[in-house]
């Protein structure tokens, strides 16, 4: 059907059609392959960098405006001009609109009302009179003759305009339209067949070096896929990836493991540190100061003395048993035999 209606088209064009259709689409498929070519490689170029330059530059440029010019003036807008007028609009009304609107009622009103009155005895009742028993006849007679002269201005306008369309007409608007008949519309109808087979080859061109553009796109790809990619792609699956699987399986793994088993040690004697500096401490406060829960029984219990002159130590009555903190208590006696001056107590 597509090969019936271009030779039933073919047939029906004329034979200059024919001659300029080949060469015309030939020169034009040699001079559009280099351009097309170049608008696809701008194409492409234009969309890497509008995607990985132009957009992140255009985020960063707009905030960096937001925060250089539209906060700062939002919140000049928002803290300083907004309340300073307010008050402006405060104070403009006290000391404006108040006392205007007072005067407006007090005293321009009356005076207006009064001047009205004045005005209307003294100008609009003698001007209703003259224009009604003067200005109206006056113009009543003036309008008469103007229309008259209208008339006339009418008639000799009239006769001029026709006279001059005529003689346009006979001198310009037929020669013209022979012109335009005879030269012009011929001449155009060439011009416009060669500017439609321009315009089609012109297509027709664009589209052909399209496909050749698309077929050396996809030939250096195809390059640089087999030159590049793919050794790049088999260097990694087959050296780098079982390299760093070994060394990852051989050296980071163990070296982890012993990093954790190192920090799981340290927080473990960290932490008995912390545990024995702890109970040292708490052994070390009641040695020295008792301890706070059966500080109560040992002051109410009876402390004796050693006998004025004796020259014994001081003893106190406590049982035979281990402290808090572990040690043995001491057994200590209740006066002789406890050792003299000087002696410790048994248990020491």
């Amino acid at each position: 059907m597509d090969l019936e209606k271009s030779r039933e088209q073919q047939a029906g064009e004329g034979c200059l059609v024919v001659a300029l259709r080949m060469p015309v689409r030939i020169v034009v498929l040699v001079l559009v392959v280099p351009v097309r070519m170049v608008w696809d490689a701008l194409v492409v170029a234009g969309r890497f960098l509008d995607r990985r330059v132009f957009r992140p530059v255009g985020r960063a440029l707009a905030w960096v405006g937001r925060a250089v010019f539209v906060w700062p003036f939002v919140a000049l807008w928002r803290w300083v001009l907004v309340p300073l007028g307010a008050a402006l609009r405060w104070l403009g009304t006290v000391l404006v609109v108040v006392p205007a609107g007072w005067l407006y009622r007090r005293v321009l009103t009356p005076v207006g009302h009064a001047l009205v009155r004045l005005g209307h005895r003294l100008l609009v009742v003698p001007s209703v009179w003259l224009y009604r028993w003067v200005l109206t006849p006056v113009g009543h007679a003036l309008a008469w003759c103007g229309r008259g002269l209208f008339a006339l201005a009418s008639l000799i306008v009239a006769g001029i305009a026709t006279a001059l369309y005529w003689t346009a007409r006979v001198l310009v608007v037929w020669p013209a339209h022979a012109v335009w008949r005879w030269v012009l519309a011929p001449v155009g109808r060439v011009l416009a067949v060669v500017a439609r087979e321009a315009g089609a080859a012109l297509g027709h061109a664009w589209r052909v070096a399209g496909y050749v553009s698309l077929a050396v796109g996809r030939a250096i790809a195809t390059v640089f896929r087999w030159t590049v990619v793919e050794p790049a792609r088999w260097v990694y699956r087959a050296v780098l990836a079982p390299v760093g699987r070994a060394v990852r399986d051989a050296v980071l793994r163990p070296v982890a493991n012993a990093a954790r088993s190192v920090g799981r040690v340290t927080r473990d004697t960290l932490r008995s540190v912390r545990v024995t500096a702890r109970q040292v401490s708490q052994d070390v406060r009641r040695a020295l100061l008792g301890d706070r829960r059966t500080a109560g029984k040992r002051g109410g219990r009876e402390v004796k003395g050693a006998p004025a002159g004796s020259g014994g130590c001081v003893s106190f009555d406590a049982p035979a048993a281990r402290h808090e903190d572990g040690m043995p208590g001491a057994a200590w006696g209740t006066g002789a035999g406890t050792g003299g001056q000087g002696e410790r107590p048994a248990g020491w």
